[in-house]
């Protein structure tokens, strides 16, 4: 049935169901969400003009340097859009706040690549994941590198970096492209044009216009001040606010930034940082912790929205066996957060070199699956128990909400410092610290008791500039950040709340659990059955088949914008219910892993990384529009770097082709020819839009 004709006699409410099922949805019921308010931010100052050299600092105070795209934020998923780009012939702006290139493999020290059993088997990820994979394989030259058992790739973070910058200097030369990479920089402002006029129109279309462009960036870069200690021997709890001041200081020197299009005026910008940022200081919508309970959203935690509630950071450090026990003096702090400690299971406290081998990521014996601990293996310590830090309170939460950020004078013109609590950022760097003295010389355990605590003093802290994580103090140079600001996709009559993933769209849960039929309304229940019914949901709506008798969907909802893909179980490392979180008998927030568990195979929609009011700039890794429950899944290792190949890909697509990003997605359900163009362009480079096999019409995922 035509969808007009369809809309006489089911009614506005049915109509839209019907939509979203044709664009291989699911029914579409409205759910208010809470979103930041819209605001223009304040133009930045536009400095003289200087010639910048790539990947050096100059000496002058004041620079300005032009390219096609600009991608903020040198994790997994800014390398990725930068790499992309490049092979597209386009100059690349790439900026990092630290030194290393590669965000959670290198620089935050988690380098242990988080992989599904069958997607690994069968080798089907992007092409620069594949590369990347492939050239660690090679150099570290072991049948299981690093010998760990989290995962089948372990190593050095630095070694993450050089492979890195070595996949973005090939992308360059077979590009013919240019790169600028801009170490130990981050954004200060945006010069955001007005939006243009456009006719009224009705509520719900609110946003959708859009017409407004960043204009130029404006930035800081640093280096040591002279005679100052060299980078990264401070803490980054200790430098922060440095970084985001563009004044001199006894520590470091900055050299300010101006970051432009092309003379053509066109380019494209790229949110890639680790917390959102860009989110915040645009001012562009987005979501922050807990979304509420919802049939989309059924396993929240809260009947409200709770934005102090991201997921557990954490600061890794190394350690390596040592022959000889190693004296370790314990840090003034530790009594404070001792009580938090433990080795969460029996198993680990009874054999802890489980916990060493968990994250080993350099073995001195070749031989693979081996538990044994050797002098001289190093490994990489991500601990739930242990260096996993989880403030979830106003008084403490990690990420600035919006109106913390406003009251703080952050969204103030000139007064942005990257959207972080220093405080929070302190306690997780004594907590890591805290944890390897626990290791080696703790007695308790709070959870398991004290008897499940031994000593263990064959381990050496390793720190210095050469050390695993390049910090003279051993910490990573910046935390492991699992969840930050997620954008609200663009709004549209379909999506009056703008577009958003949803825990429904990729769990596994058996959502025919007494759990869900006991907690939700009546009405939420229904909504959830329904949404779930896949191509029986018409049916279900119009009161054809019986709730009791719907078969829940098995597979992840579809998408006819899918830009890539990825696949990772709902994994939780929740916020503490109560502040601080080492306090004495601290619990996770009640609620927060019923969500967590297996998923579908799923895809990455381009929906998803086009935020409102803004038309050229694009959202890509941790930060594209999921909710709380999704987040935990869409953030791994292979899913950033997806995300940010789509996202370099579609910015080189929209500029060749003169159209802006959401011109590609404003006619969904109805097929576009520049949006299958560029799926085309993404498959034809090995960028995968789809895992083999998916269809609406195939629920057999057993293998996956």
């Amino acid at each position: 049935m035509h969808p007009s004709r369809s809309a006489a006699w089911l009614g506005t409410a049915r109509y839209m169901a019907v939509i979203q099922l044709l664009s291989y949805g699911v029914p579409q019921f409205s759910m208010k969400a809470a979103v930041a308010q819209q605001v223009v931010p304040s133009a930045s100052t536009t400095l003289s003009s200087a010639t910048l050299s790539s990947a050096t600092l100059s000496s002058a105070t004041a620079s300005t340097l032009s390219c096609d795209i600009l991608v903020v934020g040198g994790g997994l998923a800014g390398v990725a859009t930068a790499y992309e780009a490049l092979y597209a012939g386009k100059t690349v702006c790439l900026t990092e706040l630290t030194d290393w290139v590669g965000g959670q493999v290198s620089s935050q020290g988690t380098s242990a690549l988080d992989e599904t059993t069958e997607q690994r088997r069968r080798s089907f990820f992007s092409r620069g994941y594949l590369k990347f994979r492939n050239a660690l394989l090679q150099k570290i030259d072991q049948p299981k590198p690093g010998n760990c058992w989290v995962s089948e790739v372990c190593f050095l973070p630095e070694m993450g970096h050089t492979k890195l910058m070595g996949l973005l200097k090939d992308a360059e030369k077979t590009g013919k492209a240019k790169l600028h990479f801009l170490p130990n920089t981050v954004v200060k402002s945006l010069q955001v044009s007005p939006q243009a006029p456009t006719p009224a129109g009705p509520a719900e279309n609110k946003g959708t216009a859009g017409g407004e462009h960043i204009q130029s960036v404006r930035a800081i870069q640093h280096q040591a001040a002279p005679g100052a200690p060299p980078l990264n021997t401070a803490f980054l709890s200790e430098i922060l606010e440095d970084i985001y001041t563009e004044q001199d200081s006894t520590r470091l020197h900055k050299n300010i930034l101006t970051l432009t299009p092309p003379p053509s005026g066109k380019w494209m910008v790229i949110e890639a940082t680790e917390t959102g940022e860009l989110l915040a200081l645009a001012d562009v919508p987005y979501r922050l912790g807990v979304d509420p309970v919802s049939y989309r959203n059924p396993s929240s935690s809260s009947k409200t929205p709770y934005p102090y509630c991201t997921q557990a950071f954490t600061y890794t450090f190394a350690m390596e066996a040592t022959p000889q026990p190693v004296p370790a003096v314990p840090p003034p702090f530790y009594p404070q957060y001792e009580p938090f400690y433990s080795y969460d299971a029996a198993r680990y406290a009874q054999t802890p070199n489980l916990v060493f081998t968990y994250r080993r990521i350099l073995s001195t014996r070749r031989v693979s699956g081996n538990s044994e601990v050797l002098p001289g293996d190093i490994s990489m310590q991500n601990w739930g128990g242990g260096n996993d830090y989880g403030p979830g309170t106003p008084e403490d939460n990690f990420l600035y909400t919006r109106q913390q950020l406003t009251d703080s004078g952050q969204l103030s013109a000139g007064g942005w410092k990257g959207g972080m609590r220093v405080s929070s950022l302190r306690g997780g760097e004594e907590l890591a610290q805290g944890y390897f003295y626990w290791l080696v010389a703790g007695t308790t355990d709070s959870k398991l008791g004290a008897e499940a605590k031994k000593p263990w003093p064959n381990l050496r802290y390793l720190k210095g500039l050469t050390s695993p994580m390049g910090t003279a103090h051993g910490l990573s140079k910046f935390p492991y950040i699992r969840e930050g600001r997620r954008l609200v996709g663009r709004y549209s009559y379909a999506y009056p709340d703008g577009f958003t993933i949803h825990e429904t769209d990729v769990s596994r849960q058996d959502y025919r659990q007494p759990y869900y039929a006991e907690t939700l309304s009546s009405d939420m229940y229904r909504s959830l059955i329904t949404s779930m019914a896949g191509l029986k949901a018409l049916e279900v709506i119009t009161d054809k088949l019986p709730l009791a008798e719907v078969k829940l969907r098995s597979r992840s909802r579809l998408f006819p914008d899918s830009v890539g893909i990825g696949h990772y179980p709902i994994d939780f490392h929740p916020c503490m219910a109560e502040s601080p979180p080492e306090k004495p008998g601290n619990i996770e927030r009640p609620g927060e892993r019923q969500g967590a568990g297996r998923t579908y195979p799923y895809q990455i929609p381009l929906r998803a990384m086009i935020p409102p009011r803004i038309d050229n700039l694009i959202v890509t890794g941790k930060s594209i529009a999921t909710s709380h429950i999704g987040a935990a899944t869409y953030r791994v290792h292979s899913f950033e770097w997806s995300a940010g190949a789509a996202a370099g890909t579609t910015a080189a697509f929209a500029l060749e082709q003169n159209l802006l990003p959401y011109q590609l997605i404003e006619n969904i359900p109805r097929s576009s020819p520049q949006l299958e163009a560029l799926q085309k362009r993404l498959n034809a480079n090995q960028n995968p839009t789809a895992f083999p096999g998916m269809s609406i019409f195939n629920e057999d995922w057993k293998a996956w």
